[in-house]
């Protein structure tokens, strides 16, 4: 089968409260057999994912791990939902998670608009892969953080998760700093970064309704920074 379905449907069934035993008898099939597929122990037929995808209600597609969304569907960029326009998606109490949210997309905005002026698909995926890791890390210690929450969401273990970021962050810093160093110095790209100028009347006048939100960050970052080093 593969390494993602045993971890799923085991997912699926904590998700949905049920025992092991509940839900082979369900599926009419054996605790002992539905654990082996648990387990990635026995590999089952075409017949027996349709059981599941309607046992699970979720599509074929995400129990096999090509899809991470349980209904199947593949999103396009114009499908992606923008949190930032959302009026509704607002924190309940203090106003400091909703300042640091619009601080923290408004100046990653800012930062993608700066990497696509470059036009270095390298510079582009180091930099989104960084900050996507950054997410990963910090949701998953969250999630993590009531053990009771099941881990199948993942594929990486707990055991192992942290270091493996840790590690996968310093080296995407690495490649965007020689994306930006060591890239042909005959592109395009190259001369698109080099050339670039960057200042506060500059970014000021390019971005007008984020530049407040970076300079804050950048302030904000600074000050954090100088605390840690007394």
């Amino acid at each position: 089968m593969n390494n993602d379905f045993p971890r799923i449907i085991t997912l699926l069934r904590k998700e949905k409260g049920l025992s092991q035993k509940k839900a082979a008898t369900d599926l009419n099939i054996s605790q002992a057999l539905l654990s082996h597929y648990e387990k990635g122990i026995r590999e089952c037929g075409l017949d027996f994912i349709i059981k599941l995808s309607d046992y699970y209600n979720v599509s074929c597609d995400y129990l096999l791990g090509k899809t991470p969304n349980k209904n199947g569907v593949t999103f396009s960029v114009e499908d992606i939902p923008d949190s930032s326009q959302d009026k509704d998606n607002k924190f309940k109490g203090s106003v400091l998670p909703t300042l640091n949210k619009k601080l923290i997309i408004n100046s990653i905005s800012i930062i993608f608009d700066l990497i696509q002026k470059c036009n270095n698909k390298a510079l582009i995926g180091e930099v989104s892969s960084y900050l996507m890791l950054c997410v990963y890390y910090v949701f998953r210690i969250l999630y993590s953080a009531n053990t009771k929450n099941p881990q199948g969401l993942f594929k990486i273990p707990s055991t192992s998760y942290e270091a493996l970021s840790s590690a996968s962050l310093c080296l995407s810093r690495l490649n965007i700093t020689h994306s930006i160093k060591h890239h042909e110095k005959n592109s395009s790209s190259y001369n698109n970064i080099k050339k670039m100028q960057l200042s506060p009347d500059i970014i000021s006048k390019d971005y007008p309704l984020y530049a407040s939100s970076l300079y804050n960050l950048l302030q904000n970052s600074e000050t954090f920074i100088s605390s840690k080093l007394k």
